[in-house]
């Protein structure tokens, strides 16, 4: 008899497991599911990126893409004419629903509102960016900067 209620609580048991493996794994799933929705109707902001040339004239430039490079080599997102940028001399992405900024170890360095960027650091709104004679105005909003 002892052997019995034994054998049905192990039963019981094994399927209790089994039910709760069950839910967790379609929990997992349906979270899964409705993240990846969310990612790929999310839309990248687009940045506008105005700059001087040498010649003096105002270029405002819009991306629409995860990534700019900006750097003299041709087959940046942003090319410059300047001698004192690298070839890749900066990146601006966008991730974790943000613009950042980070230097790609140029030799001048890139300023973010005169300071220094040695990490990856958030872009607002109206930010300078600084890259070796040649600073960058940054809006979100599309609209070209009148201060640039």
């Amino acid at each position: 008899m002892t052997a019995i209620i034994v054998l049905i609580l192990r039963v019981f048991l094994a399927l209790a497991l089994y039910i709760f493996l069950g839910w967790a794994v379609f929990t997992i799933w349906r979270e899964l599911r409705a993240q990846s929705v969310l990612v790929s109707t999310q839309r990248i902001p687009p940045i506008m990126i105005s700059w001087v040339n040498p010649n003096g004239e105002t270029i405002n430039q819009q991306f629409s893409t995860p990534e700019v490079i900006i750097g003299r080599d041709p087959t940046c997102e942003l090319a410059v004419s300047d001698e004192m940028v690298s070839a890749r001399h900066a990146r601006l992405s966008y991730h974790s629903n943000q613009w950042w900024a980070e230097d790609l170890q140029s030799t001048n360095g890139t300023f973010l509102n005169d300071e220094r960027v040695y990490t990856a650091t958030v872009l607002i709104d109206g930010d300078e960016l600084h890259c070796g004679m040649l600073y960058f105005q940054i809006k979100f909003s599309g609209r070209p900067s009148e201060t640039a």
